[in-house]
């Protein structure tokens, strides 16, 4: 059985949760699905953000997990003034930082003065009974109560026409985004993948393995030209663009899983335009 966490009243700021809420040993996250530009979608009907590239994290009450469940060693100055109650939220250090912050985490060292850089940035609460306007509006409260400022709600707004959602996602790229993601406002947190909850990045990603490399050619003789990787499909294709000089020179193991970006696949159904986006790390 969980250990039960009683909430105080001065922190409750008008949830309608109960009194004391369990703390699960692991995170049970609702995952989002993906946006493709053919969707329709009755837009008002959802909340957009913009999707942040850093770690997320679940504060189960009394301490900081990954998504896969392992302790976050963030320092007490960051975590001392949560609530006792589940919240959802990125460990970000800014636009374009996703290798520090997510090596900041991996290091487990709280005393590190690159924290102090760092924000929880929140965006729901999983053990709230109320549909996601709601939840949000008492993100927003418990935010003000908390008084952080590395703990931040993050904001929320309405997009009215597709026009306007591919203008912002745009604007968002141009900027060092990743994209935006939609919350659907009447949905009830699920702890799975939900059409309620979708990410638009205006490009799909996801994740093959390192089973060789190709040399490299011109500027980058004597360095990897491109990764040879395999998804688990069994699906083999090559990942030269992305990769930045440094890791031309020093490339992704052999076995390491990667993540790339591609646009729909070709006629053979190979992944389109496909580009290098980080060495793919399964407890983050």
């Amino acid at each position: 059985m969980h250990p039960s966490i009683c909430m105080p009243a001065a922190i409750a700021v008008g949830l309608t949760l109960p009194t004391c809420v369990a703390a699960a040993p692991a995170p049970q996250l609702m995952s989002a699905e993906s946006l493709s530009s053919a969707n329709n979608l009755d837009l008002p009907a959802y909340l957009v953000s913009e999707k942040l590239d850093g770690v997320r994290a679940r504060w189960t009450g009394s301490r900081l997990i990954t998504r896969s469940g392992y302790t976050i060693h963030a320092p007490k100055a960051l975590t001392a003034s949560l609530p006792p109650i589940p919240l959802d939220g990125e460990l970000w250090l800014g636009r374009g930082r996703f290798h520090e912050v997510s090596a900041l985490v991996r290091a487990h060292r709280p005393e590190s003065p690159l924290w102090k850089e760092v924000s929880l940035q929140l965006f729901d609460l999983p053990a709230h009974p109320g549909g996601f306007a709601e939840r949000d509006q008492a993100l927003q409260k418990l935010t003000r109560a908390v008084d952080n400022p590395q703990i931040q709600a993050v904001e929320q707004r309405t997009i009215n026409s597709r026009k306007e959602l591919s203008r912002v996602l745009t604007d968002i790229h141009k900027q060092g985004g990743e994209g935006l993601m939609l919350h659907h406002r009447t949905a009830r947190y699920i702890h799975t993948r939900s059409h309620a909850l979708l990410k638009y990045k205006g490009y799909e990603d996801a994740e093959a393995r390192v089973i060789g490399y190709t040399p490299g050619q011109g500027k980058y003789n004597g360095m990897t030209g491109a990764l040879i990787v395999e998804t688990e499909a069994g699906m083999q294709f090559r990942l030269g663009s992305g990769l930045s000089d440094a890791e031309r020179a020093d490339p992704p193991s052999l076995g390491a899983w990667v993540t790339y970006r591609y646009n729909g696949f070709t006629a053979h159904g190979k992944p389109r335009f496909a580009r290098f986006i980080r060495i793919y790390d399964p407890q983050l």
